[in-house]
């Protein structure tokens, strides 16, 4: 997920259709140039991206999903600013799931980041061709015209032409050079970095949004599933007299599981589908089913068995990872003091707002579906290869998604629908109960780590081990992948943000029973809570101040150049403990039984430091004050900024109060909120956020990079509040909420 997805001249030939030396804006200008973008009469759409119409409305199109995060106005921001647009006519249309609108994958907090100067790009080429088509018009040079609030001024005499009235002309424009193409200085920007309001506030907030289960087609049909309890398990027998007695229930047959190829696509689990004339009907008829079920091999797993397994595995030497330095065993011969902790994480779930579903609509030589996801080319590639339909016959429109969090970008529940929909020769909604979501999910999952340090008498960091057990993301794409990958441990363990002259990791073994996937985040939860509740306890050993403490770790002001093109700076990571610290006023007094704790983390090329302050009353905690701080580089959209760094606080509450996925004879044991809890209202904390004034640095991430801190910080706090160590999450098994 922190893969960088750079976009290259190559890339932006292949995402903008750059040929003989120009951008391929889809312009009727040569008939030897290739079209994109059918011309709609009355319009001038100079890309893929913008349709300017007559009237001077302009079409901003999105191809990121939209869940909350603010993608389609920050995207669309980046446009409008270069193209010199008035915000109110701006509307913005979704895309559908088609690789010529580059990767659309929304996830790995990369949407900004890599899209950011194309799209700018896209509106300073549509900016171009209109001061052309105007500077024709007056038979003047360009060089006497500037945009400016939708118009085209003619700088000499302050003449104006609407962009409305330049739709026609515009249209047979020749196409600018990608050279040619000029960008806006940092200090004239109008909307990027800004605080810019949602362009779909009112549909959000008047609920006129379309979400997936929104989707109505005449005649369509609605259908539930009943899986297997436990994963990959499938059906011996079932009977379903009772369930067909339920009133709407019209079918009930058996789909079989589709396993997907090694090393791609996602399938789905199978089960006995009800169909029915709505989804209560077929909620409903589910639960009358009485099913005998294979079991399989994984009918015996025991989370609570693993955990100690993990536990056994991180306390023996492990599977040496590169690019380590020193000799740690040598350090440790020589220590002042020692110091060793080990941390548990347990498997979490994605649990959005939203269920999975889809809608989907078999029409024997095409396929149109109709789902909230984050993916929409995988799910289209998936559609294309299981049933066996040439990729272009199949359309994949995204709705809006109540919630994400990486959940949605696995394709299984679209997979589904078609299948339904094949087998019924009908359009079909398939909607997942809150149930099927918690117990049928692709899980994040759990982790053991073993970490071991040593002091000198300075109370300085000599060495530092770790060890770390989890099971990989890659087992649910290729099987027998028993050991962390490399793009995995890379997210905070060999690049944690330390100066660290003895370093040593090492990989254990984690089988995987259960379906792994990415989550909010990734293993940089696992990683940011080992490194930080561990860095918490050697501060404490030293009897250093814990924020001096991570400023020591963090080291001399370097810059240190990887593969990618976003180098780590130790002082961007400083600097934004030392606002944290600042503006959270540490070392200032608390009262009776209240802490402060301190966590820092790099991920998604951010750097982010967090304290959180709590209160602990007969042994119950109630996290009080957040305060978070983030540089990722050029801040786009400041509100948008500060409303995911808050979700992420509340996020990361939830994973270290409540989450916690557990099975039990091969089934999970949770089923609803009530037993898989929320961060709740009443328990909502003061929430500050910082954004550090980088405009100069290329955006980074932003989604995730908020989560990793705050639970490593909770319990640093508890421990500051009444010295006790909670080194395994959730705080809810030890009765402390």
């Amino acid at each position: 997920m922190s893969e960088i997805q750079q976009i290259k001249r190559r890339d932006f030939i292949k995402l903008f259709g750059l040929a003989s030396g120009g951008i391929l804006l889809g312009c009727n200008v040569s008939s030897n140039k290739k079209e994109f973008i059918p011309q709609v009469a009355g319009s001038f759409a100079p890309n893929l991206f913008v349709q300017i119409q007559k009237d001077g409305n302009i079409t901003l199109l999105a191809s990121r999903s939209e869940m909350g995060q603010g993608i389609r106005t920050s995207l669309a921001s980046a446009i409008a600013d270069e193209l010199e647009a008035d915000w109110n006519y701006i509307t913005v249309k979704q895309a559908t799931g088609n690789a010529k609108y580059g990767n659309q994958n929304t996830d790995g907090s990369r949407s900004v980041r890599t899209l950011l100067e194309p799209m700018r790009k896209m509106g300073a080429t549509a900016k171009a061709m209109l001061i052309t088509a105007a500077a024709k018009k007056w038979n003047i040079p360009e060089k006497d015209c500037k945009a400016a609030n939708h118009y085209i001024i003619n700088t000499q005499n302050k003449d104006t032409i609407f962009f409305g009235d330049l739709v026609d002309e515009a249209a047979n424009v020749a196409i600018p050079s990608e050279e040619s193409i000029q960008l806006k200085k940092v200090e004239d920007f109008k909307f990027i970095g800004k605080t810019l309001k949602s362009v779909d506030l009112k549909d959000f907030t008047h609920g006129t949004a379309n979400y997936g289960m929104d989707i109505r087609i005449p005649n369509m049909k609605f259908a539930a599933i009943a899986r297997c309890p436990v994963t990959f398990g499938s059906v011996k027998s079932y009977e379903d007299a009772s369930a067909k007695k339920v009133e709407g229930v019209e079918r009930i047959f058996q789909i079989d599981r589709i396993v997907p190829p090694t090393g791609q696509f996602f399938g789905a689990l199978g089960g006995v589908a009800v169909i029915a004339n709505s989804t209560w009907a077929a909620f409903q008829g589910k639960l009358d089913l009485n099913i005998e079920w294979n079991y399989g091999e994984n009918e015996s797993f025991d989370t609570e068995k693993f955990k100690e397994k993990l536990t056994q595995r991180v306390h023996e030497k492990g599977k040496l990872v590169p690019g380590g330095s020193g000799n740690v065993y040598r350090a440790f011969e020589d220590a002042e003091n020692m110091v060793e902790a080990t941390y548990h994480v347990p498997f979490l779930v994605h649990a959005p707002m939203e269920v999975p579903n889809a809608t989907a609509w078999f029409k024997g030589d095409t396929i149109e579906v109709w789902a909230p996801v984050q993916d929409p080319q995988t799910a289209r590639a998936e559609i294309a290869h299981f049933f066996e339909i040439p990729l272009e016959k199949v359309t994949v429109n995204v709705t809006f998604l109540g919630g994400g969090f990486g959940r949605k970008s696995k394709s299984d529940f679209v997979v589904e629908a078609v299948a339904i929909s094949k087998k019924i020769n009908a359009p079909v909604q398939v909607v997942w109960t809150r149930e099927d979501d918690i117990q049928h999910s692709f899980y994040h999952a759990a982790s053991a780590q073993y970490l071991k340090g040593s002091l000198n008498e300075k109370g300085e960091l000599t060495a530092w081990l770790q060890r770390v057990a989890m099971p990989s993301i890659v087992s649910s794409f290729k099987p027998m992948s028993e050991y962390a990958s490399g793009f995995e441990l890379n997210q905070g363990f060999t690049n944690n943000p330390y100066q660290l002259d003895n370093f040593r990791l090492e990989n254990t073994k984690a089988e995987a029973n259960l379906r792994i996937g990415w989550m909010r985040s990734v293993v940089h939860i696992h990683s940011g809570f080992g490194n930080n509740s561990f860095a918490d306890e050697l501060a404490h050993a030293a009897n250093i101040d814990p924020v001096q403490f991570h400023l020591n770790l963090i080291g001399k002001d370097r810059i240190i150049k990887g593969k990618s093109e976003y180098p780590y700076d130790a002082k961007r990571m400083k600097d934004v403990l030392k606002n944290t610290a600042k503006i959270a006023n540490w070392g200032k007094t608390l009262p009776e039984n209240h802490g402060v704790g301190v966590a820092v983390h790099y991920s998604f090329y951010s750097y982010v430091a967090t304290i959180v302050e709590v209160s602990v009353k007969n042994e119950k905690v109630k996290v009080e004050h957040i305060w978070t701080t983030i540089d990722c580089g050029l801040a786009l959209n400041k509100d948008n900024i500060t409303n995911q760094l808050e979700g992420a606080a509340i996020f990361g509450m939830s994973i270290a109060l409540y989450g916690k996925i557990s099975a039990k004879e091969g089934a999970i044991e949770q089923n609803n909120f009530f037993d898989y809890q929320m961060t709740r209202m009443k328990d909502a904390p003061k929430i500050e956020i910082a954004i550090m004034d980088k405009m100069e640095e290329p955006p980074t991430g932003v989604g995730e990079p908020g989560v990793p801190v705050i639970a490593p910080a909770i319990c640093n706090a508890i421990f500051n509040a009444i010295g006790k160590r909670v080194r395994s999450l959730p705080l809810v098994d030890f009765g402390m909420v």
